[in-house]
């Protein structure tokens, strides 16, 4: 069969000039006349080539043909022009009138199951979901409706990470580490949690939830065969995971992330800290004073050589933006003089000197190798930060203390949420491209697959 020829009549006396003969791909399928061409594309009518003799299931008797049915299925797209198949197919009847089997229809070898659509059609709809393409994309390419584009796509994971369509599959590989972290699921403070293998960055597991109870989940369906060779897990400072894994594997070790240790001293210290002098310097009439520190939060918590770096980029007149003629943008360059700030600030506050030995002790103890090593730097900054008597630094140094074996374990094992905090993004993309999905079931799915894109 072919999409341009009438008959083989035809093709006779019509020459095949700038005419393109291809196979449809569709088994036993005969055309016959015209394309009919309307508003919903274009549809080939035709028939199934017939078939032998059949013979009744129940009773095996031969059966006879008792009329004709017809259906009209999608077909993949030709030029961008969507086209239907509109098939004629035999009914068969069991002349044995004591047979229960009254009639069967011919099947269509190339229909779909489950969908009104051709084999050819849904595997050009799979093959488009694989590329990342979103549900209204491909709808929109192949003509069907964007809900049966979901129901393959989510066929097709079903079949990829589970065992039964109901049962999640085993992880693919022992792990040696593992990753934990919530996400936001949906607004009005819902979340899930993933749990991920923190080699390759495959998801091994999502569940709705933040609370201890995702983390038994997860480890009774991996088992304690798989969980007791896993050595440790990173995870920020939720109790709630630490006290699930190590209250069933005592011998795991957890590693607080850097992350969340760097962002609490930022966030709970260097930004306070810069708020009350600030305040205090207003009230006391040093409005000068105040005024240097009027946007100082980031060169306070810079490092010392990423000031250095910017001042160069400066000197040699670096672009941060270019300039543009459409909507008038202007040329903006790097600004210098960021580590004679930096210097000033250090002088005029004690606290501002601390701030910046906390932070390069910080940096010491998270580039060393050694776990005592680590411990020795971290219990110098928890003496540092009391001897302050300031209220953010005494909350810090407890922080520290609180969590120190989980803090000096990175010295160990050198591991971090970092590769999840990555994946976390790529999951508010995916909501995002999505406009949400309110099937949950599906979006944990989706999510399984993008991990193991982006490893």
């Amino acid at each position: 069969m072919n999409y341009t020829e009438l008959s083989v009549a035809t093709q006779d006396v019509m020459p095949n000039k700038g005419v393109l003969f291809f196979k449809s791909g569709l088994s036993d399928f005969i055309q016959v006349g015209e394309p009919i061409q309307n508003e919903d594309g274009l549809t080939f009518v035709g028939k199934l080539d017939e078939c032998g003799d059949t013979f009744c299931p129940n009773c095996s008797r031969k059966l006879v043909k008792n009329g004709s049915l017809e259906s009209t299925l999608k077909h993949v797209a030709i030029g961008g022009i969507h086209t239907n198949i509109r098939v004629s197919y035999a009914r068969f009847r069991c002349l044995n009138i004591d047979c229960q089997f009254n009639t069967r229809s011919q099947s269509i070898p190339f229909k779909a199951d489950g969908y009104r659509i051709t084999k050819p059609l849904k595997e050009y709809t799979e093959k488009l979901l694989s590329y990342g393409l979103t549900l209204k994309a491909v709808a929109w390419l192949t003509g069907l409706d964007k809900m049966t584009v979901k129901s393959i796509h989510k066929s097709l994971l079903l079949s990829k990470f589970t065992t039964d369509g109901k049962t999640l599959i085993k992880p693919e590989r022992q792990a040696k580490y593992l990753a934990i972290d919530e996400f936001k699921l949906h607004d009005g403070h819902k979340y899930a949690t993933a749990i991920i293998d923190w080699e390759t960055g495959y998801i091994l597991y999502l569940a709705h939830g933040k609370k201890k109870a995702v983390v038994f989940e997860f480890m009774d369906h991996i088992g304690d065969e798989w969980m007791s060779k896993v050595e440790a897990v990173a995870c920020d400072m939720n109790s709630d995971f630490e006290e699930a894994f190590k209250g069933r594997y005592p011998k795991l070790d957890i590693v607080y992330d850097r992350f969340h240790i760097i962002k609490n001293f930022n966030d709970k210290v260097v930004s306070e800290i810069r708020k009350d002098e600030q305040r205090r310097l207003a009230e006391e009439g040093s409005p000068e004073a105040a005024k240097l520190l009027k946007n100082s939060r980031y060169i306070l918590m810079s490092k010392r050589s990423t000031l250095v770096q910017k001042d160069e980029d400066a000197r040699k007149d670096k672009l941060v933006s270019t300039a543009g003629e459409i909507f008038n943008t202007p040329e903006i360059k790097a600004h210098g003089g960021n580590e004679v700030w930096y210097d000033e600030l250090l002088e005029e506050n004690k606290l501002f000197f601390t701030i910046d030995l906390v932070k390069d002790l910080l940096d010491q103890a998270y580039n060393s190798h050694d776990e005592v090593e680590m411990c020795v730097r971290l219990e110098e900054i928890i003496d540092i930060c009391k001897a302050t008597k300031n209220s953010h630094f005494i909350w810090f140094a407890r922080l520290l203390y609180r969590h120190l074996r989980g803090i000096y374990t990175f010295a160990k094992y050198g591991i971090s949420t970092g590769k999840l905090e990555g994946i976390n993004n790529k999951i508010k993309t995916e909501r995002r491209k999505g406009y949400g999905y309110p099937d949950d079931e599906y979006f944990f799915l989706r999510l399984m697959e993008l991990s193991r894109k982006a490893s």
